[in-house]
């Protein structure tokens, strides 16, 4: 097995869009070779349209820094809030941005993956992903590069 980590990314909230790019660019830091799949929502971390403006919701979010309680969750404006302390919560500690990211891992040669079939069911079209990112990956072509993996993990 090769020095290697494998990635599958289905979450493209602003909470869930940082573990996978900071696991991957860690490991390229290490000299491990890092490739991440974007499926469903996850492809949102890629999506040019998107990328930049990721949110966090407070509902149904236990670890949330402040609990707020589910009904004051579901107010207008809440998750814009949470959204906004949470990026303040990151630039605080120089955490980098979405965008900053993608672009480290670039720089880090990371493989970024769009999963062609989600691309097909949710009608994105491929120039709507960063160019950053490689050509799309079918889940087969990702399991064959995860098999030669000796780290895989599903965010």
């Amino acid at each position: 097995m090769a020095d290697r980590i494998a990635i599958i990314a289905s979450k493209g909230t602003l909470d869930m869009a940082y573990p996978p790019l900071i696991v991957a660019t860690t490991a390229a830091s290490m000299g491990i070779e890092a490739g991440i799949f974007f499926t469903f929502y996850g492809l949102d971390i890629i999506n040019k349209k998107k990328y930049a403006n990721l949110k966090v919701a407070p509902v149904g979010n236990p670890s949330m820094p402040v609990p707020v309680p589910n009904i004051i969750g579901m107010l207008p404006g809440m998750t814009a809030m949470a959204s906004k302390m949470m990026k303040g919560m990151m630039a605080k500690e120089k955490v980098p941005t979405i965008p900053e990211f993608i672009a480290m891992c670039a720089d880090l040669d990371v493989k970024l993956w769009p999963c062609q079939l989600t691309l097909d069911v949710m009608k994105i079209d491929i120039d709507d992903i960063v160019p950053e990112a490689e050509k799309t990956c079918g889940a087969g072509a990702f399991l064959d590069y995860a098999m030669e993996a000796k780290i895989t993990l599903f965010i």
